[in-house]
């Protein structure tokens, strides 16, 4: 498993363990802000609650990640991941070339 996320990201060893714990504190913390933020909001509704729960979760992972990845000197590799992981979702396509 390790041996494939080095070559698909192109790092060494250690790399891929100090990105692995960045995915990990990163998704953690997101997830304990985001009960956090919850629950000042008071809402008890859980057909409102999920779907705004979602929200928050997708505006704060991205950012949380960054943040937790400058420690781990991660930073450069997180910043080019979220804005392919970006490209991906808004799929952005090249302009067709004009004849």
């Amino acid at each position: 498993m390790f041996k494939r996320l080095q070559d698909k990201w192109k790092v060494n060893g250690w790399r891929v363990l100090l990105i692995l714990m960045t995915f990990a504190t990163g998704g953690s913390l997101t997830g304990f802000l985001g009960k956090l933020l919850m629950s000042l909001t008071g809402i008890k509704n859980t057909a409102l609650y999920i779907p705004i729960y979602i929200i928050v979760i997708t505006i704060l992972w991205p950012l949380l990640v960054l943040l937790v990845s400058i420690p781990f000197g991660q930073f450069f590799f997180f910043k080019k991941y979220i804005s392919r992981m970006g490209d991906r979702i808004v799929k952005k396509r090249k302009a067709p070339e004009k004849a």
